[in-house]
């Protein structure tokens, strides 16, 4: 058994000589069973070995068990333990999240703090083969794609490996019984509770008896060939990621028009990359919104659209600019574009900058000769420039703020286009407003005021185009 961990490891190359690898132990059979391995390797393999245990305190005097079983053990073979206790319960209240996840995320917070301590380079987790046929099955009934069906990979990240995940459940019981480890048992993995014990007590068992009793093997193998497509795709779209995406400030990652001319199978990953390398994580991210996106760059330049994790996307003339601006301190936009009438030339374009905006504005006065060929962009508006008496602002949204649609006769609140549109409350403060005195004519991105429309009793209109700060290629015409 000793060997075929051996090959396992050589073909996916986890392990190189002289690392230093961190064994998260949980003092069940298959952390039991990766630690012992990797000990009785150490020598062959030229690797020293570490110990983690993190006691969730969910099981009482159980987990407390626990916990001094792996120290016991530990201390026996002269293998570095170290342990973590947390009230996995009172984190997940205080994070809102289910205790699986606060677990999950303690876990991993405490191997991050041990390699940077303690210069480990590999950690090692205990998942076999039943595991990965468990995950996929999961997957595909929730509708799983291509990554998917990849399941538990081998190694993640070159940080994170899975030694023993060529090993059924039931070569890891026959490794514990025949190395004497006696490892213990959390009860609750053979109560049918969760949907992950369901498949492991009642379905798997159902497949093997009625359809297909090597059904860990088949869905393992399925896995592998997976693998192997995942990661030829994953190259092309490393090679088109770095053609296509650019950071073009800290919190902004633009992805070239050229990307949408792609296959579908790489554009979804593109996309996908490019959310999660903004924002350190893509979860929360669904096909849908992947597809939310595509569709915003094949409508009108200015669009916007909101995505989980207070991400903000935008079409600036088919470029999609993902945004964490909703992370941002939000300042305070409140500016007058104090210009005499008498500077503005008909035609003559002027750019302004304005403070806190992260916009260019250009401004030009247009002579009404019924015939203008008015541009269809979010960006772009055009209103009735007789109609405003003194200023021009753009500001923030204020308590009470109204305006008059283009298109109705009565006032509507702001806070209800906000809601009618699907803004997230965090977001509504930051999208601009274009007044005209006291009055507001452009929520940029949604709508115009039919205060100062143009008709055809108007002699001079003002056209107002905003103009992407800090934005490669800028267009300024």
């Amino acid at each position: 058994m000793k060997d075929k961990v051996i090959n396992f490891i050589k073909y996916n190359n986890m392990i190189k000589k002289g690392e230093k690898i961190l064994v998260a132990t949980s003092g069940g059979p298959d952390s039991m069973c990766l630690l012992h391995i990797l000990y009785s390797l150490k020598d062959e393999l030229d690797v020293t070995v570490y110990a983690a245990h993190v006691n969730h305190m969910l099981r009482g005097d159980e987990a407390l068990a626990d916990e001094e079983y792996v120290r016991d053990f530990c201390e026996n073979k002269g293998i570095s333990c170290f342990v973590k206790r947390v009230d996995i319960n009172e984190v997940s209240k205080q994070k809102g999240i289910s205790s699986e996840m606060a677990g999950r995320e303690e876990r991993y917070d405490f191997f991050k703090q041990l390699m940077e301590q303690h210069q480990l380079s590999k950690v090692a987790i205990a998942h076999n083969a039943n595991d990965q046929a468990e995950t996929l099955l999961m997957r595909i009934m929730r509708g799983t794609g291509l990554e998917g069906l990849v399941g538990i990979k081998p190694v993640r990240d070159d940080i994170f490996i899975r030694p023993i995940l060529c090993f059924t459940r039931e070569e890891v019981e026959e490794y514990c019984k025949k190395e004497q480890l006696k490892p213990r048992i959390d009860k609750t993995n053979l109560e049918s509770i969760y949907s992950r014990n369901r498949v492991r007590l009642e379905m798997i068992p159902f497949i093997k008896e009625y359809f297909n009793k090597d059904i860990v093997s088949t869905l393992n193998r399925l896995a592998s060939l997976a693998y192997i497509d995942s990661n030829y795709i994953e190259e092309v779209v490393d090679l088109k990621y770095k053609r296509f995406c650019y950071n073009n400030d800290q919190h902004k990652l633009i992805i070239r028009e050229e990307a949408f001319s792609e296959h579908e199978a790489i554009l979804t990953r593109i996309i996908r990359r490019a959310l999660g390398n903004l924002i350190g994580t893509s979860y929360n991210f669904e096909m849908k919104h992947i597809y939310d996106v595509i569709s915003l760059q094949q409508g009108e330049t200015g669009k916007m659209l909101f995505l989980p994790n207070k991400v903000k996307i935008t079409n600036i003339y088919g470029e999609i600019a993902i945004d964490l601006n909703s992370n941002k301190k939000e300042s305070l936009l409140d500016y007058i574009l104090q210009y005499p009438r008498d500077m503005f030339s008909h035609n003559e374009e002027k750019i302004l900058n304005v403070p806190n905006f992260e916009y260019q504005i250009s401004m030009k006065i247009l002579s009404n000769k019924g015939n203008l060929d008015f541009i269809k962009d979010d960006l772009i508006k055009y209103f009735d420039y007789d109609k405003i008496k003194e200023n021009i602002i753009i500001r923030n949204r204020r308590d009470g703020d109204r305006i008059i649609p283009h298109g109705m006769n009565g006032t509507k609140k702001l806070k209800n286009i906000f809601i009618d549109e699907k803004i997230p409350q965090d977001m509504r403060g930051k999208i601009p407003l274009v007044c005209f005195d006291n009055d507001i004519a452009w929520v940029v991105g949604l709508k115009v005021s039919n205060t100062f429309k143009v008709t055809k009793d108007t002699k001079n209109i003002l056209q107002i185009k905003l103009i992407e700060r800090n934005y490669k290629d800028e267009r300024t015409h």
